[in-house]
């Protein structure tokens, strides 16, 4: 199998919540991407990612509702900031972390105040519509479990994992502890699927460093990270590590190889000299 290369170009996109409206920032053609896609949808005065209690006046500006097509991608919609209003067929309220899927072929339009993710993939298959409160996930211990040790420790939420029935995303949000590593120890899942982190709840000025790498003593990729940027990894391992003083947070999505054989969370291959002590992913194969 043959895997995108690493590269700066191609997996690192900056400041992804730029722009009012829906806007796609990650996709095949012009990222590392094959299958992902991702994208923002800020409307109507969403509180800027700097979490600032005044909207900037484009923010104030910004349109109060979209509507698109999911056309042949399933899709999850995760809310980050707001309260957002989604007619997918049915009409649901998310608040902060919920999540929707939305099957393929489906047409949704979305309004309210709010930041929300959008994960995307193609999919043969046609999948229901499902609704993930981030309560309900939070009260699941195969959900939401704490990991990792002394210097890497963190909570990892999954949002679209095994409870929910889809082809190829999966997605959750992840919270480090301050100046700690995450995705520790290295591991990657290259064969079953690529992903892509966006960097959440790192207000100025706090910072991150992410390494995407095959080979650790030459690391392809090592990139700062700062709130809504983003980076791609098609293939290598991924670990990250925050700033003395602030955490590196993270909404993690992936698209799965093969529809639904590949589609499996926490099946990883851990960097071989750290590999004794388990991948801290365990309590998610409950």
């Amino acid at each position: 199998m043959t895997f995108p290369a690493i590269d700066a170009t191609t997996c690192v996109v900056r400041d992804t919540a730029s722009q009012r409206g829906r806007h796609i920032s990650v996709k095949p053609g012009t990222t590392a991407a094959q299958h992902l896609y991702y994208g923002r949808i800020v409307l109507s005065g969403a509180a800027p990612a700097s979490g600032a209690e005044t909207p900037t006046a484009e923010a104030a500006a910004a349109p109060q509702s979209v509507a698109f097509s999911t056309e042949d991608r399933e899709t999850a919609l995760i809310c980050l900031r707001g309260n957002a209003r989604v007619d997918a067929g049915e009409t649901f309220e998310l608040e902060k972390y919920d999540a929707l899927y939305i099957p393929r072929d489906t047409e949704v339009t979305v309004t309210g105040t709010c930041d929300l993710a959008e994960v995307a993939a193609p999919v043969e298959a046609h999948h229901p519509l499902q609704f993930i409160r981030f309560a309900d996930v939070q009260n699941d211990p195969a959900l939401h479990f704490d990991t990792g040790g002394p210097s890497s420790q963190r909570t990892l939420n999954i949002l679209i994992g095994k409870n929910v029935e889809a082809g190829r995303i999966l997605a959750g949000v992840t919270f480090s502890k301050p100046g700690n590593w995450t995705s520790w120890p290295p591991h990657e899942h290259a064969r079953l699927a690529e992903e892509a982190y966006l960097y959440i709840e790192m207000p100025e000025p706090g910072w991150g460093l992410q390494l995407v790498y095959n080979d650790p003593r030459n690391p392809e990729l090592v990139a700062v990270v700062k709130q809504d940027d983003v980076v791609i990894m098609p293939q290598g391992y991924h670990p990250n590590v925050s700033a003395p003083g602030g955490t590196i947070n993270f909404l993690w999505m992936m698209a799965a190889n093969r529809e639904d054989v590949d589609r499996q969370f926490g099946v990883v291959n851990v960097q071989p000299e750290y590999a004794t002590g388990g991948s801290g992913l365990e309590a998610s194969r409950k």
